[in-house]
């Protein structure tokens, strides 16, 4: 979760693997994966900064001992890649379910 600013001031706290994505025009909108649409004062460069220091601090908690090196254009397209997924799961699951049920038939017949 990261914590930004609406226009009028009010502070929230956004699931951030919730976002699809953030337009700067001129205000930051942000596009969640649900298609609700976010104005908050925050550049896109800050929102991409507040994603990377969370992400980092999860991956902290989850290698205590480790150092754990976090690039922007990885960061970047690890968003993106994970808007993506989160739009295909329903279509990959029934692919996956159609071809399930296309190998019980087959062994059934044999």
């Amino acid at each position: 979760m990261i914590e930004l600013t609406r226009l009028n001031g009010e502070h929230m706290v956004v699931n951030s693997d919730l976002i699809r994505y953030a337009e700067a025009s001129p205000d930051t909108v942000i596009t969640l994966v649900t298609g609700d649409k976010i104005v908050v004062s925050e550049s896109t460069q800050e929102l991409i900064e507040r994603v990377i220091a969370f992400r980092s601090r999860l991956l902290q908690h989850a290698f205590p001992g480790g150092t754990v090196a976090v690039d922007a254009s990885q960061s970047i397209a690890a968003m993106a890649a994970s808007a993506a997924r989160a739009t295909a799961l329903p279509q990959a699951s029934t692919h996956i379910d159609q071809d399930e049920s296309w190998r019980r038939r087959g062994r059934e017949t044999d």
